[in-house]
């Protein structure tokens, strides 16, 4: 199921509106459209989301740019920015080099002194859970367009935990969900009807 994710086609430009575009479409299509993360949709909707495309190309840039956005999600007010997708199209495309740079991430993070307020979670066109089969369906839960940090506060995620009494739950139901769905469903919700 590697590059089974929802992508653009190959002779697209990746400018960053197209960038943009395609994570737009993953987000409302299966980050909501399927409720993987039941509180997306409200920073979606009410605008309070930022997309940044980052145009390095190798990872010390890229650790640039995160240490920029940790930076500044940390310094807008959460009603005018809830939470941060850093977009890496260019950079760490191969998911084990992906999953290494996580640790350089929460390096990063610890160096600016932000652990504890703010976290990292990530998603990658090839993502995939230890311990489950490369072409396993569940791992289409965390698969993206492009490779993306998700910069998240520690306070709204607090927040969302204390609004639900079983958050183990929410993994549970994603995976029956695409599991249900299938790989052919998963394909399925990135055609485009005429």
């Amino acid at each position: 199921m590697s590059g089974s994710s929802p992508s653009l086609p190959a002779e697209q430009l990746l400018t960053d509106a197209a960038v943009i575009a395609a994570t737009q479409r993953w987000i409302e299509r299966a980050v909501i459209g399927l409720n993987l993360c039941p509180f997306a949709r409200a920073p979606f909707v009410q605008q309070r989301l930022r997309l940044h495309v980052s145009h390095a190309r190798d990872t010390t840039r890229l650790a640039d740019d995160l240490r920029d956005e940790l930076q500044r999600l940390q310094d807008t007010d959460p009603q005018a920015c809830e939470t941060t997708l850093l977009i890496h199209p260019f950079v760490l495309g191969d998911f084990a080099d992906f999953n290494d740079f996580l640790d350089v991430a929460d390096a990063v993070l610890r160096h600016i002194g932000l652990e504890g307020e703010l976290q990292i979670a990530s998603f990658h066109p090839d993502y995939r859970f230890a311990d489950v089969a490369a072409d396993a369906v569940e791992n289409c839960t965390n698969r993206s367009p492009f490779p993306i940090l998700h910069l998240l506060r520690e306070s709204s995620i607090d927040q969302a935990v204390a609004s639900m009494a079983d958050t183990d739950a929410i993994y549970r139901r994603n995976i029956e969900t695409l599991r249900k769905l299938g790989a052919a469903g998963w394909q399925a919700m990135w055609v485009d009807q005429p």
